[in-house]
């Protein structure tokens, strides 16, 4: 068999050796480039360049492209507000870094840098959505990335005090549109000093940055109502082993800890509940604590408008704070957190749900729990990023859009 191959074998080499020396000597012009670079024309003229041109002289201004330049939410401009007391804006972007006080897995001080990493396709200039019908960065507020908190890993009873500081002094400064009719008007007539506040969207971090984040909206407002979105009640007393005050401090007791303060009214809701549970126990105490609850299999018993319209119908005309944890997210669409559950809601649905808000009186948002070492092609990073830009939309609009009314009738083409 191997000699009746030598015949092939001894062709192919002709063959290659013909291709080789037929390349060898082909023309050298095929290998030139089709361009020379310096016969590219100056950034807005039709002269050519010149090799002792400037950046700016020939190509214009140095934009940041998705995948470059600092890393702020979509592009926005930054600050480092805490320090800078000349920044003003109406609505914050606030990453706090915190996670040293979870029962599962770290890694939510990572969420901020992903969730504004999932953000970098985004930018002011391209923020108009179909289902919005608008862009937010276009309807008259100022909107600026005022950094993280720097919160100290080490010391929780630390960590705590550093993000009700830094979140109160966020929310006392004037708002960049006070006087006007714009986003910030409508905290007006909540606030007790009778002024417009600015509003704060806080990327955690574990869901224990509510606690401080409540209390500091309670100097300005007074207690408010929660719409929590997330697989678990986080209303629970205390975990085993509790001995210290701050033991009782977690991400699933900060709830509870709240309606200890008085921080929250009686009108809040849960959506997207779907944890185990110790038993009827634990709903009786979440009841107290002044929770309704929807369930993520409501959605498919009574729909998405009927989950809205319970929403809207609890927390009413009261101040309304939103805190959404990515696991109310099925964990096949948003792995990146620390205690998934199986079953959530599609991203889709909730952010049609988070469309059915808007209106509300809101003085408040913020995105928690995504831990980015869990992730997939920073599909979790990607979608929080994107129901941030929800957010935005719902703090800014006086209603929910309207659904797409350019669909004729249906017909059967069977």
């Amino acid at each position: 068999m191997m000699f009746r191959l030598l015949p092939f074998a001894a062709l192919a080499i002709v063959v290659q050796s013909d291709l080789a020396w037929s390349h060898r000597h082909s023309d050298h012009h095929a290998q030139d480039p089709l361009v020379d670079i310096h016969d590219f024309p100056k950034s807005g003229s039709s002269g050519s360049g010149s090799s002792g041109s400037t950046w700016l002289e020939k190509y214009g201004p140095q934009i940041d492209q998705p995948f470059t330049g600092p890393l702020s939410f979509s592009h926005l401009p930054y600050s480092r507000c805490l320090e800078d007391e000349s920044a003003a804006f109406d609505i914050a972007i606030l990453g706090m870094p915190f996670d040293t006080a979870v029962t599962y897995r770290p890694g939510a001080r990572f969420g901020p840098y992903a969730i504004r990493s999932g953000s970098r396709r985004q930018r002011e200039t391209r923020g108009y959505t179909l289902s919005w019908k608008n862009n937010p960065y276009e309807l008259g507020s100022k909107i600026m990335d005022c950094g993280d908190v720097p919160v100290s890993p080490f010391d929780n009873a630390l960590a705590v005090d550093q993000m009700e500081v830094a979140y109160s002094t966020l929310l006392a400064r004037t708002a960049a549109s006070e006087g006007s009719t714009g986003s910030t008007a409508a905290t007006q007539k909540f606030a007790k000093d009778g002024k417009q506040h600015p509003r704060i969207v806080s990327l955690g971090g574990d869901h224990t940055i509510v606690l401080p984040i409540l209390r500091s909206l309670n100097k300005v407002y007074g207690p408010v109502s929660v719409i929590h979105f997330d697989a678990h009640l986080d209303t629970w007393p205390a975990y085993p082993g509790t001995s210290t005050d701050q033991s009782r401090v977690t991400h699933g007791t900060f709830f509870y800890l709240a309606r200890e303060e008085g921080l929250m009214t009686n009108t809040s809701i849960h959506a997207g509940i779907r944890c185990k549970l110790a038993g009827i126990a634990d709903l009786e105490n979440d009841a107290s604590v002044g929770f309704q609850l929807i369930s993520t299999d409501d959605i498919d018993d009574h729909g998405v408008a009927a989950i809205i319209k319970r929403i809207r119908d609890r927390v009413g005309d009261s101040p309304v704070y939103l805190s959404l944890d990515i696991d109310v997210i099925d964990p096949g669409l948003a792995p990146a957190t620390g205690t998934p559950e199986a079953g959530g809601w599609t991203t889709r649905e909730v952010k049609r749900i988070i469309r059915g808000l808007a209106g509300l009186n809101f003085v408040g948002a913020d995105i928690v729990e995504v831990a980015p070492a869990y992730d997939n092609a920073e599909i979790t990073g990607i979608a929080a990023a994107d129901i941030v830009h929800d957010f935005l939309s719902m703090l800014l609009s006086s209603e929910p859009p309207a659904p797409h009314s350019t669909w004729g009738p249906v017909r059967d083409e069977l």
